[in-house]
């Protein structure tokens, strides 16, 4: 009887998920070192813009947008690249050059004599995180079985807001020279721990790799790997990987892809949500609200120390992801998005509406509804519109063109990334934190009618079609 993994019980540690769980946490280890990197910034923004500034002069306001903005331009090229080099070398290659870009941003920091290096190494941070997100939720989506994808899958996120509540901390108590040589050891150790993950089976069949990718599928679903013909060649075993090839192979992925793979109505009509959920995930504010904690606390005139304000935002987004984790795969992803897009619109027009009314006396004298504002947002955001994007646009897309696709949306997704890191702070300065919040609030509304009208849900998708 070939196995059946709607009838296991979805325990992320029993013997069928073993080394899914364990290759998922250990290749994360890449998007926690880009979540350290990201946290760096907010803790160090009034450090480089004052008098005891390491540069040759203290950086200004246009200065601080372009060293933000530019890690979403570096994440275009990043996924451009990345996407490209995914179906050519593989997804286990490409995981390995993930590290180089990220390793050289420290290196620029640390020997940082004007701003010039930071705008470098922002961009080459960029590179390598827009990388990750192409080649990381693809590889774990191919190594899962179907009922543990989605938590799975999450931990992209848990591991990105870990990574940046530790910049966070680090950049906060660390001296500016010795934070980049403690953070460089991180992608080095990675490079070290994914060395026995082997390539996914699915892209090893699609290369003709029929052996290669049965030991691969038997690895990560912990099965006994053994010759078809021998004696000890197990026979339910033998069933699954051929119901597993065949449903990859009926999907067409060894076939060339054309023009006609995304111009019919399907494909658009996936594009289309595809490309409003990035959209929604960028302009509602969930990146660019943490990049810019500092300001936003300093405009609601919050007397709670900024570092204390930062730490506390950050870990109220990885428990929020901890949440996504434990309720994906139960509830459903379109719910989940559908709570966190009205949560963070309400959440936002608080903050704009306390902005706009409240008396400085009044939130002098208040500090902690400013920091339970910001906590609920950076909580529920991270419940959905932040964790589950990566994920629903992988399984959305068809198998034959999910490599490009995923690409072109991470690449429109970076793309946003560079414009909301570019315009809040400019937002904020030009404009006031109130019309900023409001505009967010707009988009969370726009992205609610959306997804309720149209986003299906797909929880328990098959990927080899």
């Amino acid at each position: 009887m070939v196995y059946s993994v709607v009838e296991q019980k979805a325990k992320m540690f029993s013997a069928r998920y073993r080394w899914q769980a364990i290759a998922t946490m250990t290749v994360h280890i890449m998007t926690l070192v880009h979540g350290v990197g990201v946290g760096w910034l907010a803790p160090s923004l009034f450090f480089l813009a004052s008098d005891q500034s390491p540069l040759s002069k203290p950086i200004n306001i246009e200065e601080i947008s372009w060293v933000g903005s530019l890690i979403g331009l570096g994440a275009l090229a990043g996924n451009l690249t990345f996407g490209l080099l995914l179906d050519l070398i593989g997804r286990k290659l490409c995981m390995y050059f993930l590290a180089i870009p990220n390793m050289m941003y420290w290196i620029l920091i640390y020997v940082a004599t004007d701003v010039s290096y930071l705008y470098a190494g922002r961009f080459l941070a960029g590179i390598s995180g827009g990388g990750c997100y192409v080649v990381l939720p693809i590889f774990v989506a191919e190594i899962s079985d179907t009922n543990i994808r989605g938590s799975l899958s999450s931990m992209v996120m848990m591991y990105v807001s870990v990574g940046i509540i530790i910049g966070y901390i680090l950049s906060s108590y660390l001296n500016y020279y010795i934070m980049p040589c403690v953070a460089i050891l991180l992608p080095i150790a990675y490079m070290f721990a994914i060395i026995r993950f082997p390539e996914t089976p699915q892209y090893l069949l699609r290369k003709g790799r029929n052996e290669q990718a049965k030991k691969s599928y038997c690895f990560y679903k912990n099965l006994k790997f053994t010759q078809p013909n021998s004696e000890s060649a197990n026979v339910d075993t033998e069933n699954e990987f051929a119901t597993f090839k065949e449903q990859v192979l009926s999907g067409g992925v060894q076939h060339n892809v054309g023009w006609k793979d995304f111009s019919n109505r399907m494909t658009m009509k996936i594009f289309g949500l595809s490309f409003t959920l990035v959209i929604c995930n960028q302009l509602s504010g969930s990146f660019a609200l943490f990049n810019y904690t500092s300001h936003i606390f300093a405009e609601l005139h919050c007397q709670i120390p900024t570092n204390i304000c930062i730490i506390t935002v950050g870990a109220s987004q990885v428990v929020g992801i901890i949440c996504t984790v434990v309720l994906v795969d139960r509830v459903g992803r379109r719910r989940l998005l559908l709570i966190s897009m009205t949560g963070m619109g309400l959440g936002e027009l608080s903050i704009g509406l306390l902005d706009q009314f409240a008396s400085k006396e009044f939130l002098t004298e208040t500090n902690w509804l400013a920091l339970l504002l910001m906590s609920f947002v950076a909580f529920i955001a991270s419940l959905g519109i932040i964790p589950l994007v990566f994920l629903v646009i992988i399984e959305l897309l068809p198998a034959k063109i999910r490599s490009i696709g995923t690409s072109i949306c991470m690449a429109t997704l970076s793309i946003f990334i560079f414009v909301s890191l570019k315009i809040y702070p400019l937002m904020i300065f030009d404009h006031g934190l109130a019309i900023t919040m409001f505009v967010s609030t707009s988009v969370c509304c726009i992205g609610l009618i959306i997804f309720g009208l149209f986003l299906p849900e797909t929880k328990g998708k098959l990927l080899t079609n």
